[in-house]
């Protein structure tokens, strides 16, 4: 079976990747063969390719994508042929018409769940619900900062976070973006590029400062971040947008609350199995109960994996991205 992939030989920009047609062999025995109806776009695939996170080249690109079993190893029992699944795990190739994937790595989609809100939730819900039900549970009346609140994560997130009764404070960095936001759970949204957030977020709660900062900017945000935090408050650093965050002298979290500090990954939290099949029902649970709703920001043909790059790095949009194979 011949089908085309998006390929790199070398970490770079977005120009390092290519379309390419390869020979797909039959599954091994663990192994599904999955037809992609909708691949998502999170920012971890520009990790992968700027060299950030690095990888072997040649090297597919994505993580995360639904689709349908067109074959299944031997090995394989709780999967049928023509059953819709939606995988958000290594190995990358998600970038690709059709790909072999660890069968212990795919999740059934419920029949209420397209496959494209399947794809375009399953990464970012499963990173909302390990970041404010695991790392940091979040209950009512917590305060919660969470920065690029209009992102795909943090536009689940903050439904999330509202619908558990937490007092919700997000970064954006337009007023366009503050709406969005607000519509989605925000109480307050903060323009980081115009104002203080540290300021802002002390205002906000009298001084007080908040529980929990969700941080997946890094760099631009990290250090500050500790600023905002209420003694025996946690900062949870989960990306790097921005870049990697500065190393923190453990003696500085003391000094400024006694704070806890934390760099999760979503494949040491669902690396079990039973982890995976929760975090994943969980998500799909909070869909259907309403309170998130999926946001699709934008949508584009595979073939135009460059410029859904360019836009995504130049914080061009907002919600989830969808590639159509």
């Amino acid at each position: 079976m011949t089908v085309n992939v998006v390929k790199i030989k070398e970490q770079g920009g977005p120009e390092v990747m290519q379309w390419e047609k390869v020979d797909l062999p039959k599954p091994e025995p663990s192994q599904i063969k999955i037809k992609h109806t909708a691949v998502g776009l999170n920012y971890i695939d520009t990790y992968h390719r700027s060299g950030l996170y690095p990888l072997s080249t040649p090297s597919g690109l994505g993580m995360e994508g639904a689709g349908i079993v067109e074959e299944k190893g031997s090995e394989v029992s709780d999967l049928s042929v023509g059953d819709r699944v939606v995988y958000a795990a290594p190995p990358p190739g998600s970038y690709s018409e059709a790909r072999l994937m660890p069968a212990d790595r795919a999740i059934k989609i419920p029949d209420e769940i397209s496959d494209e809100t399947a794809a375009s939730i399953m990464l970012k819900g499963m990173t909302t619900q390990y970041l404010i039900r695991r790392t940091f549970k979040v209950e009512k009346g917590h305060k919660v900062l969470f920065h690029a609140a209009a992102g795909g994560v943090g536009l689940i997130a903050t439904q999330w976070l509202k619908s558990l009764g937490a007092t919700v404070i997000g970064t954006v960095g337009s007023e366009e973006k503050a709406l969005l936001a607000k519509d989605n759970g925000c109480d307050h949204t903060i323009l980081y590029r115009e104002e203080d957030f540290v300021e802002k977020v002390k205002t906000i709660t009298n001084g007080e400062g908040v529980n929990v900062v969700y941080d997946g900017v890094g760099k631009d945000t990290a250090e500050k971040g500790l600023d905002c935090l209420a003694p025996l408050g946690y900062m949870v650093i989960f990306g790097n947008s921005s870049g990697n965050a500065a190393p923190v002298n453990p003696s500085v979290l003391m000094a400024k609350g006694s704070l806890f500090l934390t760099r999760p990954s979503l494949m040491n939290y669902t690396a079990k199995r039973e982890d995976l099949v929760k975090t994943a029902n969980e998500v799909f649970d909070v869909v259907k109960s309403g309170n998130v709703k999926v946001n699709i920001g934008a949508r584009y043909n595979l073939k135009e994996v460059i410029q859904a790059h360019i836009d995504l790095e130049s914080r061009k949009t907002s919600g989830s991205i969808i590639f159509n194979p």
